[in-house]
């Protein structure tokens, strides 16, 4: 039974307190959120589902040619959508109604290049109905993403397509009832089909679709939806496509300044302390490398333990979650994501499944108006709308819950009462370990909700301690937990010379097979390096011992190595340094090309002997500032390096937002030399950066 003191308090004071007069609550601070985005806040975690011509292209970014008969799945089925969905305990699913390609997944009035030119269901499908209805069936939201860049459409880039543009929103919210989100990309521009023209086309994004006049009629259609992306939104992009939101996350936006063009991006990762507006962050990632499906990537649905770093990385950071499950050609979301799916809700629900605090002691000397109303007793007590205040002026607060018995505890859950402001800059988290006060965590906000993952410890007390506010702080839960040991997956790495290295937590051990068996601890045991020049398929677990629990399987598949590997020529840069470009070791990188040698610029690698070759793959840097990525290539092979022929052509889809390994297949062929042209940079400069060139071997 939950006990609560405060102190320094006598009874009387506390009687005539509450008896006399309502202590009135703290007054708001700084831009407040509406109801709509209160609503939106709560949703926390709902699913993206890419899907459109690009999953029968293989194709990233489709150019806007493609035919509608292309589109033709096998087993379509929006009820398996949204029930993986609500199975994974997301809130909504927003689909992808209209991509670049400009193909629509309803069969709109105003194109042709739509559903309704598909064989499937002979042409009187409608994939946006389907899954409205499907939504209401399993209690999901309904959200729609309409991209504003229209590859396929004659008009785009001149007058006449923003009417185009607006009728497509009309038709999408009046007729499949009621939508959470709008969604709108920020890619914008560029080369395209536009019904033949097959030309460049550059707008102003901000100033191009007049963002106001579409936002207002997008509010009289549908009040209640909430518009995500570019121009005045009510939610913005957290400034990657990794899924994840700094630790200091603001709600607020400076958003005159950023439809201005005065703000990067890579600021929507904190937002603004200073922000005239409540423009709270949404945290959107694919489950694969890729936003829509390739077989090819099967096998490459992120590690576990990525998944839960990404759900604590933006949920747990004040951002809602927007996890996209790529429908593979049948129309389904794939086997290998939904597992994977099963796995995270599994860990999710395991890592909160019991709370700590709720019979906890707390005891707090900084209460509102010594009154009852605001006692910090309020944040165990399960009720959003009441909280924990302090009164005003005075922004430093402290909170102490005392156990029964010494108690583990390595999760720790906020939430400030954003209903008045976003408030704390600081505070941190404290606990009382053998009798003496422990520091855990040291933070900087809160906002809507922040979830702590710290070190297991085993304290008799815990104590959060706000150090710094913009306002009297509001607080309306605290919870802890104590969360099962994740094991991480072993690292596997080999380099060029087919020397392979793993590498797990401090004192975790590794087992790992070359046959493509499962590995367990009847495996060998991972004890140093070791060579590995022909292919294989290298699987590995690590285990703790001391808890007795295991990782998730790591897979590696590798060809036969590099060790042979030369490059033979490069029209520009280091040449000292080109081995890098093919040294196995993904974080090493090399430039080609510069201010004064302009693109494009190639690299002769010379295998050492001839292999049979399905494809090749080109990994971009992956981090930092200036990853000048290769966006436009061409790719030759010859089996004298004096003949080419070329084997592929095309550009690198949004690999500047999402810089993966690309990965492009093609007609086997046996060859021994290989040409990669760079054509084109991602950032516009004249400067490209590859980390690694491969190919792929059956």
């Amino acid at each position: 039974m939950k006990r609560i003191v405060m102190l320094p308090v006598l009874l009387s004071a506390i009687m005539f307190t509450d008896c006399r007069e309502q202590v009135l609550p703290p007054a708001p601070v700084g831009p407040l959120p509406t109801q709509k985005q209160l609503d939106w806040h709560e949703l926390e975690f709902y699913a993206f589902i890419h899907f459109t011509t690009n999953t029968f292209t293989n194709k990233e970014w489709g150019y806007g040619d493609e035919s509608p008969e292309i589109f033709n799945p096998t087993e379509l089925d929006t009820r398996q959508w949204a029930r993986i969905v609500k199975e994974a305990g997301m809130k909504g699913i927003i689909l992808t109604a209209k991509h670049h390609d400009g193909f629509c997944l309803w069969p709109s009035k105003y194109t042709d290049h739509s559903v309704k030119n598909a064989p499937w269901k002979d042409g009187n499908g409608d994939v946006v109905r389907e899954l409205s209805e499907a939504c209401k069936e399993y209690e999901l939201k309904l959200g729609l993403y309409l991209s504003p860049w229209d590859r396929n459409h004659p008009e785009y880039g001149r007058p006449g397509y923003i009417t185009y543009f607006r009728n497509q929103l009309q038709e999408l919210l009046t007729n499949y009832g009621d939508v959470f989100e709008m969604w709108f990309d920020g890619a914008n521009g560029g080369d395209g089909y536009y019904g033949g023209a097959n030309e460049t086309r550059k707008i102003n994004t901000l100033e191009y679709y007049d963002w106001q006049t579409t936002y207002d009629s997008i509010y009289k259609w549908s009040p209640n939806t909430l518009v995500w992306g570019v121009g005045p939104s009510e939610a913005r992009w957290i400034g990657n496509e990794e899924g994840w939101a700094n630790k200091t996350n603001w709600c607020l936006l400076r958003q005159k300044d950023e439809l201005a063009g005065k703000v990067h991006y890579t600021e929507f990762r904190s937002g603004h302390e200073d922000g005239e507006r409540w423009v709270p962050g949404e945290a959107d990632v694919s489950i694969r490398p890729g936003w829509f499906y390739h077989a090819s990537e099967d096998d490459k649905v992120r590690p576990i333990e990525k998944m839960v770093d990404i759900y604590y990385q933006s949920v747990g950071r004040n951002a809602n979650l927007l996890l996209n499950l790529p429908v593979d050609r049948r129309g389904l979301v794939h086997e290998n994501d939904e597992a994977r799916l099963k796995e995270l809700t599994a860990i999710l629900k395991e890592d909160f499944k019991t709370e700590l605090l709720a019979d906890s002691e707390v005891i707090s000397d900084n209460v509102r108006g010594n009154s009852n109303q605001y006692n910090a007793a309020n944040v165990i007590d399960g009720d959003k709308e009441t909280y924990w205040a302090t009164d005003d002026g005075q922004i430093q607060a402290s909170v102490i819950f005392k156990f029964d018995e010494p108690t583990p505890v390595n999760r720790v859950l906020l939430q400030e009462y954003i209903k008045l402001g976003q408030r704390v800059r600081e505070f941190n988290v404290e606990a009382k370990v053998n009798g003496n006060w422990e520091t855990i965590a040291q933070e900087t906000t809160i906002g809507y909700k922040r979830i702590l993952r710290t070190d297991r410890v085993t304290a008799t007390a815990l104590r959060v301690n706000i150090t710094d506010a913009k306002g009297s702080p509001v607080i309306s839960a605290i919870e802890a937990y104590n969360a099962p040991t994740l094991v991480n997956s072993p690292q596997i790495n080999r380099n060029k010379s087919g020397v392979v290295t793993m590498k797990a937590e401090e004192g975790n051990q590794i087992y790992y097979t070359l046959d493509s068996s499962e590995p367990g601890t009847n495996s060998t045991r991972y004890e140093a390096p070791f060579t590995l020049n022909k292919g294989a398929v290298v699987k590995a677990v690590a285990y703790n011992t001391r808890e007795d629990r295991k990782s998730a399987v790591k897979k590696k598949q590798y060809g036969v190595s590099k060790a042979n590997w030369q490059v033979i020529s490069a029209t520009s840069g280091d040449l000292n340094k080109a081995y890098q470009a093919i040294d196995g070791d993904p974080n090493t990188s090399w430039s080609m090309g510069g201010s004064d040698r302009p693109l494009p610029q190639e690299i002769k690698i010379d295998m050492g002997d001839s292999r049979k070759i399905y494809g090749f793959t080109y990994l971009p840097r992956q981090t930092g500032h200036g990853l000048h990525p290769v966006s436009s290539y061409a790719f030759y092979t010859s089996v004298d390096g004096k003949s080419w022929i070329k084997q592929s052509e095309g550009e690198f889809s949004n690999v500047l937002n999402n810089p993966i390994e690309q990965v492009k297949t093609f007609a086997p062929i046996s060859t021994r030399y290989l040409r990669f042209v760079a054509k084109a940079d991602a950032e516009g400069s004249q400067r490209v950066i590859i980390n690694e060139i491969g190919v792929i071997e059956k």
